[in-house]
């Protein structure tokens, strides 16, 4: 999928492209940002001896150009020479550049104010002219709020003598000072690289560098390895460890280029090919410590307790409630062993998610979660599980097992028994992953760029918690007696219950017509007709009284309705609908990108955004019942807050790669950028309420406060 930073680069290319060529250097707002010049560090040419040749780029305050790897987003600075015969260049030496986190934890490495670009020039053994003219084309991006490319035709001219003498030696030297320097062959031994399945880890055992409060990595990868941002961890020991979340390598390579930073000073590493070690079994990454570990696993476990809590479970956990009322009567064998069933059905949902987590991140695609939400087919399938279920309640039709079963493998069970209590299990657990519930977020976050290891464990907790007050429930049964007992009433709760349900459906056509139009949702209806007729003759002529040859003709009769119209109504009509542009954007919201984030940004805006999708309930609610409302909509325009809404109902890869940054994999995500530090976004709970909105968006804009409340 691509990257938030493969776009930033692209458009950034295509202004470099097709921007108006300048003859010296850009200007902006009647300034010349940049200005150019080749220099030398010799007065004269002597034939076959080699000298150096830099590029000098000198920008206004506040802008910079990007070395070699930009980082995040940006294009190093390229010099494309034009050498009379005979003559040799050396590649661009480039200086230890500064790293700078830009708004939306943008992470850039370049220079500010000045830089000198430096390569070995050398001529040919015999020169007959009296001088020679050196040409070259320097192209370079300057960023400072926004980003504006530059070029320059620049020429450098020498005389051409027997013997020189140095030229620019202040300037030189300073630069070349500032280029990074082989590893000491002293601290070469205790450079390890490791290479797990998510991450590059360089261990420094190295004492004199690992004290070094000021001590970094920055990274070289290569042209097809894609990769996160280091993190440095330090050891009780005084061991310090450089981790690199990968987001796309070729399993071959087991270290990166790079260099360890001290200040202005660098060591150049290499790849330390001797010293990385091949990962051959799979094991689990641990975080800086087991107790960091356990921390964030009690917070998957919480909240997948919350989970139960959110609005996208609560309209089928109410099955759940009514299979605790229908079983109140039951021994407490019966009791418990639904109540296991149940929660086998949440964790073998959230083990197959993880699963397929695993399996994605091993080929290299961005894992995000309710990622099946984002599928169109997906929540076809699933308005289709629902209408059954629903129709199940109203009664139209009923699970018949055969004689066999009832007597076999399944007999220990009536109809409606465990199977049924492990399918609500599922059910309830799928229709609740396009939450992110309190503390889940964070897990999740964590999780997804760990190991498959730290990956299982994170979904078995998150699976405990969902089900833990179930297992609870029906390891007390005494508790179930302050349930009513079942009696005739309980029909009419089980059709209340299909009601519910078909409320649920309502809401999934909702999200095709918001994701694909309104004639994907046409079509699926249609389909979803046909579904109820099918449901329809299995509940009227396929009775247990009627003969074996009348219940295998109408099962054909039902398999030709359902496949027929699948293939018509969803495979060729639906399938022919396109995504079409949000629609949960209002009036009032501005379309997040991040282009026009950072626009806002610069203008020295406040900007509130807004991460959502039509599939996420919990959204819908933190909507209505807060950003909505009259106080914070009144909030909003007083604190003169830009809202920026991202719509994510189709996975756009833009988006997930901001989530991304922010540590999320999933929606709802909320971020205030304060106008005054927007470097610094605060990041908003999942569940939102006035108080927590209207304290955050006061403490974001006191002066606009202020200053309003004068008027």
């Amino acid at each position: 999928m691509t990257s938030l930073r493969s776009i930033a680069s692209a458009l950034l290319i295509a202004s470099v492209l097709f921007a108006p060529q300048a003859s010296r250097a850009q200007v902006f707002q009647g300034r010349q940002l940049v200005e150019a010049k080749l220099i030398a560090d010799t007065a004269a040419v002597v034939p076959g001896q080699t000298f150096t040749a830099g590029l000098l780029l000198k920008m206004q305050p506040g802008w910079h150009s990007y070395w070699q790897f930009p980082g995040d987003a940006g294009i190093p600075t390229e010099i494309k020479w034009n050498l009379p015969p005979g003559w040799k260049t050396g590649p661009i030496q480039w200086p230890v550049p500064k790293k700078v986190t830009e708004p939306g934890d943008i992470q850039v490495y370049g220079y500010h104010g000045e830089v000198l670009l430096m390569m070995a020039m050398t001529p040919p053994t015999k020169i007959t002219a009296s001088s020679v003219k050196l040409s070259a084309t320097a192209d370079w991006l300057v960023c400072e709020k926004i980003c504006i490319p530059g070029n320059a035709q620049l020429q450098l001219e020498l005389p051409v003598a027997s013997q020189s003498a140095p030229a620019n030696n202040e300037l030189f030297g300073k630069y070349h000072d500032r280029l990074p320097q082989p590893v000491p062959a002293s601290a070469a031994g205790a450079l390890h690289w490791s290479r797990l399945p998510n991450e590059f880890r360089l261990r420094i055992d190295d004492k004199s560098l690992a004290r070094s409060g000021a001590l970094d990595f920055f990274p070289l990868p290569g042209p097809k390895t894609l990769i996160g941002h280091p993190r440095r961890e330090q050891s009780s020991d005084g061991t310090v460890t450089f981790v690199i979340p990968i987001e796309s390598a070729d399993p071959s390579e087991q270290s990166l280029d790079g260099l360890i930073v001290t200040g202005d000073h660098a060591f150049s590493l290499g790849k330390l090919e001797q010293a990385a070690t091949a990962t051959t079994k799979s094991h689990i990454a641990a975080p800086s410590s087991s107790q960091g570990l356990l921390k964030l696993l009690l917070f998957g476990f919480i909240g997948g307790f919350i989970l139960n809590l959110m609005p996208c479970v609560l309209p089928v956990i109410s099955l759940k409630i009514f299979g605790f009322i229908r079983h109140a009567g039951d021994s407490h064998a019966r009791i418990l062993g639904n109540g296991l069933a149940f929660s086998a059905g949440i964790f073998v949902w959230f083990l197959g998610v993880a699963l397929l987590v695993i399996g994605f991140k091993a080929a290299g695609h961005e894992i995000t979660w309710a990622f099946q939400f984002t599928n169109p087919y997906f929540v076809v399938a699933m308005s289709a599980i629902v209408l059954v279920f629903a129709l199940n309640l109203f009664g139209v039709f009923e699970i018949m097992l055969p004689a066999s079963a009832t007597t076999g493998l399944l007999g220990w069970s009536a109809r409606e028994g465990y199977p049924g209590s492990f399918f609500q299990g599922v059910f309830a657990t799928v229709l609740a992953t396009p939450c992110t519930a309190p503390y889940l977020g964070t897990a999740l976050g964590f999780a997804f760029a760990q190991s498959a290891g730290i990956i299982l464990l994170m979904f078995v907790a998150i699976a405990a918690g969902m089900s833990a007050p179930y297992l609870l429930l029906s390891a007390q049964p005494g508790w179930l007696r302050f349930v009513p007992r079942p009696g005739p009433w309980m029909v009419r709760v089980k059709q209340f219950m299909g009601f519910l349900l078909l409320a649920t459906l309502l809401f999934l056509l909702w999200v095709i017509g918001v994701a694909r139009g309104i004639d994907a949702a046409i079509w699926v209806s249609a389909f979803l007709l046909a579904l109820s007729l099918a449901c329809w003759m299995l509940g009227t002529f396929s009775l247990p009284s009627a003969s074996r040859s009348r219940r295998f003709l109408v099962l054909v009769l039902m398999l030709v309705l359902i496949l027929g119209s699948g293939f018509y109504f969803i495979g060729e009509k639906f399938g022919a609908t396109k995504p079409v542009a949000s629609r949960l954007t209002k009036s009032d919201w501005i379309p997040f990108s991040p282009e026009r984030l950072q626009s806002e940004l610069a203008q020295g805006r406040t900007v509130f955004l807004d991460f959502t999708a039509a599939w996420c309930i919990t959204c819908k609610f933190n909507e209505a019942a807060v950003l909505e409302s009259a106080p914070v909509k009144q909030a909003f325009e007083q604190y003169r807050v830009v809202k920026m809404k991202a719509d994510w109902t189709n996975a756009d890869p833009v988006i997930t790669k901001t989530l991304k940054q922010f540590g999320r994999v999933g929606v709802p995500l909320y971020v205030l950028y304060p106008a005054a530090a927007p470097d610094q976004p605060v990041v908003l709970p999942e569940l939102l309420t006035q108080t927590i909105v209207l304290n955050h968006l006061q403490s974001a804009t006191p002066k606009v406060a202020e200053t309003n409340s004068s008027l």
